[in-house]
């Protein structure tokens, strides 16, 4: 989400201090009406990594969203292109059954993919059924036949890992920060450009409470809490992907990181 130009305030990225301090790369540089994919991001990653090596400077990716880690550490994996027909089709038969019952169609076809990713992840069902008919091969086999451009020992994986009461407080306080800071008046002007409700950018956490605030169906209050729950049950799913994918990662309690760092 931090990749787009529009939201700055509810995507949390960075303010003007940080830029002076750091160099940052890679922030609120893409169009929201324009697709951007982890292949997109990758491809930039890696000609970003190239420039501050080349200025003898170490670089440090950091975020939340682990698939972009995935890509670079692990490669990204190469599928055929699936025509879209074949894939709106696929989208057909999840819309009439249920995520529910198609989930445990996609278990029957391609038992692998179990406790790969929680069974109510619509878009992870959706992309592992139609690779799993369309190249006869299971997404798994299809990440095990991935390789990176970096060697395993070119990364430090740092995972800070807060307690569940710590980052519900924080959760609870960048909410309300985020309104006090003018996320209403973001979102405002966001409803303003039109952009498409499949875009990645509508998605964000915080618009259609939003919205509900500004039709005058709930109060400052309750848009507060809203996007709390929603960022909570975010970070839950983040944690949940993180145990399953981040398992060679050094997890630091954040009161231990800067001694972690003096290591280094």
């Amino acid at each position: 989400m931090q990749v787009y130009r529009e939201l700055k305030i509810l995507t949390a990225r960075p303010f003007k201090k940080d830029y002076q301090n750091i160099k940052h790369h890679l922030y609120g540089f893409q169009n929201a009406k324009k697709n951007f994919s982890t292949g997109d991001w990758l491809k930039l990653a890696n000609q970003k990594i190239l420039y501050c090596k080349r200025i003898k400077k170490t670089p440090i990716l950091v975020g939340g969203t682990g698939l972009y880690f995935k890509a670079l550490t692990d490669g990204l994996v190469n599928i055929p292109n699936i025509p879209n027909n074949f894939r709106n089709k696929i989208r057909n038969l999840h819309r009439r059954i249920g995520q529910k019952k198609f989930f445990q169609k996609l278990l029957k076809i391609d038992p692998l993919i179990k406790d790969r990713f929680e069974s109510s992840d619509v878009q992870r069902s959706i992309r592992a059924y139609e690779i799993k008919l369309f190249t006869k091969k299971s997404m798994v086999n299809w990440f095990k036949n991935t390789k990176s451009n970096y060697d395993r020992n070119d990364f430090f994986k740092i995972c800070i890992d807060f307690p569940r009461k710590d980052l519900i407080e924080r959760i609870n306080r960048r909410s309300e920060n985020m309104i006090k800071s003018g996320a209403i008046l973001e979102v405002k002007r966001f409803i303003k450009l039109k952009v498409p409700k499949n875009k990645s950018l509508s998605k964000a956490i915080g618009i259609s409470e939003i919205k509900q605030y500004l039709k005058k169906k709930i109060q400052t209050e309750q848009l507060i809490e809203k996007i709390s729950i929603k960022t909570r049950q975010y970070a839950k799913r983040q944690s949940t992907w993180a145990r399953g994918n981040m398992k060679d990662w050094n997890k630091v309690n954040p009161d231990g990181l800067d001694k972690l760092l003096k290591k280094i």
